[in-house]
């Protein structure tokens, strides 16, 4: 009777064990995310389970009905999924397999698992589908990234070189050659400024789409940068060659290009263009030359094409090193001042001297100050090292009229960007009043391209600083694109003739008639004139015939340094 018992609640036991591991099966199965299908070989038996019925609107019974799967999914997958379903037939425990629903609507993962027995006969079969429909779309957005620009749909700055790359390969192979235009849009800046950067986004992708209707078996585009496009074309030549592209360009941008507000937008491009084998013999290298020479078209105007050649790069690198020397010498203060005397023409007494900055580089060699301001000014470190000449040029000034009691003028350079500071009138003040120097003996020496921001601030800054009895200059008057207007509004109480006229004035009677006119003018305005660039004694007598008031040139001083301006200032004590 104990025996019975003890079977009794083994028995028991058992089906309790058993109940507690159908149940965790049937819990498994439910909350699987995949679709399962059950095979047993023993006794011919399918099963579906987990998300079958959310999957699938068709049950499967019987294995024939496996079948019933091959008619969802796309019909070129059909052989494929067959052979993946059933990797038992070729003694295969594992398959994994991925296809397209018919409808392209959905991504399947199927992956097969066989159990065998000891003499590999196989027993049980599952079969786990799953949904991975997001998996692929994250994929190929990846995947997308990984090969296109979001915001234009053109190739990346990746993938754009390593196609690159292989059209160099080929012209290499067949001695052809490959030209890289680097396509940047003028004043991008003053769009996203005037009309926002939504307009400015939409700009972008506007004309990168006109681009890429140049892509094709020889041509390839991408979006760079920001602005910035670049195009690689194979063997250039009829419709491909760079005349016949760059001619459609600028046929598209004399249209405007209408906003979805309906806004139109014009705009201009500036074209650097650079061919292999001649400009450099790899991908990046290629693409730096076009580079290069576009911002060499911005330089000269902007809105045209310019090819690379030697001299371009030459240039280039020459501005970089400047660039990088520059910046120690700002940092070290690796500058000096030479100052050129002023002379009054009807007796040659002195009048002043202009400032002027001097710059030996760590090799000891005298850089042009004509070579490194513009580059200065382009990158904005004219502002520090205008900042420095206003300061020791006055500390100088000031200890030369304390030690010897003169009264003279100094004139002083300010660049456009080191006026546009806000707190530019207050810093000059604040420096003239520190080392005690009266206003009255200081000029500013300005030119036009002060004005072409914005004249009325200019002119009101003008304007107090003038208050303060500090003497206005316009220097370089005659080149460029003169205005008689600025004489009309600006408080100037100098003008300068420039040297350019002064070289010419005795040979060139066109040049004799705008000097003797502008003298006339300036003094009926009753400013100042100063002729600069004076190297004869002929030119002299010319200007003092014609009533120019001032000249400095090497004929009576060229730029001494300090200690030599000194000894000049000590000849009036």
């Amino acid at each position: 009777m104990n025996e019975l018992h003890y079977q009794i609640d083994l028995l028991k036991a058992m089906n309790q064990k058993l109940s507690v591991r159908e149940k965790m099966y049937h819990i498994m199965c439910d909350t699987a995310d995949s679709a399962l299908l059950y095979y047993s070989f023993d006794d011919k038996e399918v099963t579906c389970a987990g998300r079958w019925s959310e999957f699938f609107d068709f049950d499967i019974f019987d294995i024939k009905d496996i079948s019933r799967l091959y008619e969802i999914v796309e019909e070129t997958a059909v052989v494929e999924l067959m052979e993946a379903l059933y990797p038992e037939k070729n003694g295969e425990a594992t398959s994994v397999f991925e296809c397209c629903q018919r409808d392209k609507s959905k991504w399947y993962r199927f992956r097969v698992n066989v159990m065998f027995d000891d003499i590999k006969n196989p027993t049980d079969k599952v079969i786990r589908i799953t949904d991975i429909t997001m998996l692929k779309k994250q994929h190929e957005e990846l995947t997308y990234l990984a090969y296109y620009d979001k915001s234009t749909g053109l190739y990346n700055r990746n993938y754009f070189v390593q196609l690159l790359e292989n059209y160099l390969k080929r012209a290499d192979e067949l001695n052809d050659i490959v030209s890289v235009l680097v396509i940047d849009v003028d004043d991008f800046h003053k769009i996203k400024d005037g009309y926002g950067m939504v307009v400015g986004d939409e700009v972008i992708h506007q004309l990168g789409d006109f681009l890429n209707t140049f892509s094709g078996e020889n041509v390839i585009v991408c979006h760079m940068d920001s602005d910035v496009y670049c195009m690689g074309i194979y063997s250039p030549a009829g419709k491909n060659s760079i005349k016949e592209v760059h001619k459609t360009i600028q046929n598209r941008i004399k249209k405007p290009f209408v906003m979805s507000n309906g806004r139109e937008v014009f705009l201009t491009v500036s074209v650097g263009v650079a061919e292999y084998p001649e400009a450099a013999v790899s991908a990046l290298e290629l693409i730096n030359c076009a580079e290069i020479v576009m911002y060499k078209c911005k330089d000269l105007g902007k809105n045209a094409i310019h090819f690379y050649d030697t001299n371009t790069l030459n240039e280039f690198l020459q501005t970089v090193e400047i660039e990088n020397k520059l910046k120690e010498a700002i940092s070290n203060q690796n500058f000096e001042l030479y100052y050129q005397p002023q002379y009054y023409v009807g007796n040659k007494r002195l009048r002043g001297m202009e400032a002027l900055i001097r710059w030996r580089d760590g090799e000891d060699k005298m850089i042009s100050p004509g070579v490194f301001i513009p580059i200065a000014e382009k990158n904005g470190a004219i502002i520090s090292i205008g900042t420095w000449v206003v300061e020791q040029s006055i500390r100088q000034y000031a200890s030369w009229r304390n030690e010897y009691g003169v009264h003279l003028i100094l004139s002083i350079n300010i660049s456009a960007r080191q006026f546009e500071k806000e707190n530019f009138v207050e810093l000059l003040l604040k420096t003239l009043r520190k080392y005690d120097v009266d206003f009255s003996e200081i000029e500013l020496e300005i030119t036009e391209s002060i004005l072409i921001e914005d004249s009325e601030v200019v002119t009101e800054k003008l304007k107090i600083l003038k208050n303060y009895g500090i003497r206005i200059s316009l220097d370089d008057f005659g080149t460029g694109f003169s205005s008689l207007s600025y004489l009309k509004t600006l408080p100037i109480n100098t003008l300068k003739i420039d040297k350019s006229f002064i070289d010419t004035v005795l040979s060139d009677s066109a040049t004799r008639v705008i000097t003797e006119s502008i003298v006339d003018m300036v003094k009926s305005l009753g400013f100042e004139s100063i002729a600069e660039g004076v190297e004869d004694e002929q030119q002299y007598k010319y200007l003092h015939a014609i009533g120019c008031d001032v000249i400095q040139g090497y004929f009576l001083g060229k730029p001494l340094p300090a200690s030599e301006m000194e000894k000049l200032i000590q000849t009036m004590v």
